[in-house]
């Protein structure tokens, strides 16, 4: 195009009136069909022959051209001669064209063209260069195209789930950006204008910000008091809607959370707390436990516990408090002088908070004897009142020694074994006051992992005393893992996505800490594309599967355990590859070829179209139907076999070409087609067919004059079968004259010729009856036609020889047997001599010898031509194969009388 430019422009531009840089605008929705009309520029350019108008002397035609294929060439399609602009195949996008641009982008529908309207700055274009030849019309166009906006797109959140926190305290109309805005590619009405929730709960509200770019961000505003305490968290779905025409909407997820602020403070259930204590009670015994509440969070809800000033410090040495837990244990020991009543005074400290207060009230009851002692000599292991031991540990395993005493050494003590499990406590003899504690069966951690139980002693006096003692069983790896099914049976489909997730393994074991610990392994089986998360126990496959290379899977997994040695148990993983139609039905072969006989009968089977299809169940079941020739032929759906409706002739047609689609059952569906080649093998069912004499009442003069070995005429057949089923032969079967043996008939080509020289009594008419044989197989087919010779000099009784014509001819036939060869021969017939004739003429007129010398010469030249046109017409052969056209032969022109 430049070279067009610099050749038409550079030397011409003198001439060029209309020679000059041009602007149009139009206007297009984006998403049309290919084919719309966006403009015309002939007409918006005003051309003079657009414009109707007709110039003085003939112009060449407009031209108009892309400067360039860039990608605005991509979106429309020009008329060189028109100059109309219309879209093409490749839909416009308009967020896709103008995807890096701020500005607001457009495709219309109907081009609206205006050369005199210029688009907005802010409009997404399509930029044109177009040229306009020839030189008298050459200018540059500038076409811009503005993409309008059309609704296409739908709001969007660019998370899900938004959070938002709101402190508890926050005042009513307190206003909060949502960080997260939702999107639309769309401009102006088109993009989000509103914003609302779903569920308010009574006590927030959305607005909508507009900065000076133009972007909208919603605002969550406060309508009524918070109350963390209350409730701590409100979950609702924010929804962005368009101003689109209908609006299109987009959503997600708004959690509202309420944070904690220190507003609440300890508290204590009650004021008051009485206890009574024990004087003979010993050091560590619990007094008592008060316990304030802080409703709210974290480091604002933690609470210390501490004495008021107002607890002397005597009942402080003797009770200690502890800061955290808030109880109250025996310090010191009670004796004589201790004051039986104590008044504490308890604290609870909250962060910036006024302390709850709770009175304690102990009273110390005065023991005068003193109960039994209960003194435990440990054998198992035992730390701080805790004694261990493992699961499985044999019966009768000893625990620990327990020494009854009495301080006053005066009463009868007895001791017995309070509490559940599988314990018992027995004198130990011969000692007395010796008690063994042991085991009665192994313990299972898994049933029981703790036991409490008490030794009581007590004297006669009803003074008692109590030691706790706690039995913490150990676990050993006793448990193998359990899955949850010995036998595992899943289903996929084919083609799967790699790395498809089949199923998550689970497996349980009843052991605690890493003995506990299940890992998950594929048994050695399993293929090598499964995988198996050894901590998840998720259950992939790496590559896709095929139904039709294998549709069942079957290998075991392993759950082992981490104790030592660890534990396993197997389970069996079956899968089946499901079916999907992605095989198209398979001919066994893309051409068939059938050669049926001609005449074959109707519906009878012609051959069998076989064809497979990989797929299984619907999938794989294959209708099959003829595409073209359905008329003529029909295919068995089921067993494929083609069959024909008529009975096929093969002059008519000798070959047929067939499409035959296989479709299977899937949804959608595949299929394939394959050609299909009947030829049909020519039958002899068609006799020779007598072309020439066209009836048996013509007839032909014949000269006395016509010398030996001349032509007289010919029989002309032909055979509308192939092969040697239209190989002909001619034979005289029937004579009838004068002298019927001066006829003899060629029996390739059917030429009758002249035998012997015809005298003065060989005048009349001669009949011949012609067979016309073919040379077809079993049974050869023949014609009969009768060849009328009448030797005379002229014809001077036209209605005598019709009468003789109308008689029936008293003809013996011959049943003799023409002989002719395949391969067609050429013979020539030997040249007569013309030695008789001149010595005829010479006996009859010795006196004019120069007269009958000159017959003779005249009469050899005459008759060398003759030969020459026999020798032709024996040239002339009828094709052994394919069909004659009728109309395609070329005859000799011959002089018949057919009166």
């Amino acid at each position: 195009h430049l070279l067009l430019f610099l050749l038409f422009v550079g030397p011409f531009n003198c001439f060029a009136s209309y020679s000059r840089a041009t602007e149009l605008f139009y206007s297009l929705n984006e998403g049309l069909p290919a084919g719309v009309l966006i403009g015309s520029l002939a007409r918006d350019l005003r051309l003079p022959v657009a414009a109707g108008q007709r110039p003085a002397a003939p112009q060449p035609p407009l031209s108009f051209t892309l400067a360039s294929h860039g990608l605005g060439g991509q979106y429309v399609q020009l008329d060189n001669r028109s100059g109309e602009l219309h879209t093409s195949a490749m839909e416009i996008d308009r967020e896709e064209l103008c995807v890096e641009s701020s500005e607001a982008t457009v495709f219309g529908g109907a081009a609206a063209a205006s050369s005199s309207s210029s688009p907005s700055p802010d409009t997404c274009l399509l930029l044109l260069d177009v040229l306009v030849l020839p030189q008298e019309y050459f200018r540059l166009v500038k076409v811009k195209i503005a993409i309008q906006d059309v609704n296409d797109n739908a709001p969007r959140f660019p998370v899900p789930h938004i959070c938002l926190s709101v402190p508890e305290n926050a005042p009513v109309n307190t206003r909060l950006a949502i960080e997260h805005p939702a999107l639309d590619p769309d401009v102006g009405t088109n993009s989000v204008q509103t914003y609302r929730l779903r569920d308010n709960y009574g006590v927030f509200t959305l607005d909508v910000e507009e900065n000076e770019s133009g972007e909208r961000t919603p605002y969550l505003i406060v309508m009524g008091a918070l109350d963390r305490e209350t409730r701590e968290e409100y979950v609702t779905v924010i929804i962005a809607e368009d101003g689109g025409t209908p609006p299109l909407m987009g959503s997600a997820t708004l959690t509202i959370g309420i944070s904690d602020i220190n507003d609440n403070c300890p508290q204590f259930s009650d004021s008051q707390l009485n206890v009574t204590l024990y004087g003979n009670s010993t050091l560590g015994t619990h007094v008592a436990t008060v316990h304030a509440v802080d409703m709210d969070l974290g480091s604002n809800a933690q609470i210390a516990y501490s004495y008021s000033q107002k607890v002397p410090q005597p009942s402080r040495d003797l009770f200690h408090l502890n800061e955290s837990k808030g109880t109250i244990t025996l310090s010191s020991k009670v004796d004589g002088d201790t004051p039986r009543l104590h008044r504490l005074i308890i604290l609870g400290n909250g962060p910036g908070c006024i302390p709850a207060v709770i009175t304690v009230l102990v009273t110390i009851i005065k023991v005068l004897m003193r109960p039994p002692e209960v003194v435990p000599r440990f054998i198992a292991n035992e730390a701080e009142g805790v004694v261990y031991l493992k699961e499985l540990e044999p019966i009768n395993t000893p625990i620990a020694f327990f020494t009854i005493k009495d301080p006053d050494e005066k009463y009868k003590v007895n001791c017995y074994l309070d509490g559940d499990g599988p314990f018992r406590l027995s004198p130990y003899k011969p000692y007395n006051n010796e008690y063994l504690l042991e085991t009665t069966k192994p313990l299972d951690y898994e049933t029981q992992q703790l036991y409490e139980i008490s030794v009581v002693a007590w004297n006669s006096e009803g003074f008692h005393a109590n030691k706790v003692i706690k039995v913490q069983v150990l676990d050993d790896n006793d448990n193998s893992p359990v899955f949850s099914q010995q036998l595992i049976e899943l289903s996929i489909e084919e083609n799967n996505v790699p790395n498809a997730f089949l199923t998550k393994l689970h497996a349980t074991d009843a052991d605690s800490g890493e003995r506990g610990q299940v890992s998950y392994f594929l048994g050695p089986d399993a293929p090598s594309y499964f995988s198996l998360d050894k901590t998840t126990g998720v259950l992939t496959v790496s590559t896709q599967l095929d139904r039709e290379e294998k549709e069942k899977y079957r290998y075991t997994v392993k759950a082992v355990d981490s104790g030592f040695p660890p534990r396993e148990s197997i389970a069996t993983v079956t899968i089946t590859v499901l079916d999907k139609n992605d095989n198209s039905p398979r001919f066994i072969n893309k051409d068939f070829s059938f050669f049926v006989p001609e005449n074959f009968p109707g519906f009878g089977e012609i051959g069998v179209i076989s064809v497979t299809d990989a797929d299984a169940g619907q999938n794989g079941w294959v209708a099959l139907s003829v595409l073209n020739g359905s008329d003529i032929f029909v295919i068995d759906t089921g067993k494929g076999v083609l069959r024909a409706k008529v009975s096929l002739d093969r002059e008519q047609q000798s070959s047929y070409i067939l499409w035959i689609e296989a479709v299977d059952g899937g949804d959608p569906a595949l299929s394939s087609t394959a050609k299909i080649t009947i030829l049909l093998l020519d039958i002899n069912d068609n006799p020779p067919l007598v072309l020439f004499p066209q009836s048996n009442m013509s007839y032909l003069l014949v000269l006395p004059s016509t010398l030996p070995g001349s032509p007289i005429t010919e029989v002309y057949a032909v055979d509308k079968d192939t092969g040697m089923n239209a190989v002909i032969a001619y034979s005289i079967i029937g004579r009838r004259g004068p002298r019927p043996e001066s006829f003899r008939i060629d029996p390739k080509t059917g030429n009758i010729t002249l035998e012997e020289s015809l005298m003065q009594n060989d005048y009349g008419l001669y009949r011949l009856l012609v067979k016309v044989s073919d040379h077809g197989y079993p049974e050869p087919l023949h014609s009969t036609v009768m060849v009328n010779l009448f030797v005379n000099d002229t014809v001077s009784n036209e209605s005598y020889i019709e009468s003789l014509l109308r008689k029936e001819p008293d003809i013996s036939v011959e049943e003799k047997q023409p002989q002719i060869s395949i391969e067609p021969t050429h013979k020539k017939m030997e040249s007569a001599s013309c030695m008789p004739t001149l010595v005829a003429l010479s006996i009859i007129s010795l006196g004019s010898i120069a007269l009958v010398t000159g017959m003779g010469i005249y009469i050899c030249l005459r008759k060398g031509k003759k030969h020459h046109r026999a020798d032709e017409n024996l040239e002339v052969q009828i094709p052994l194969n394919g069909r004659i056209s009728l109309h395609m032969l070329e005859k000799k022109p011959m002089e018949i009388s057919n009166i």
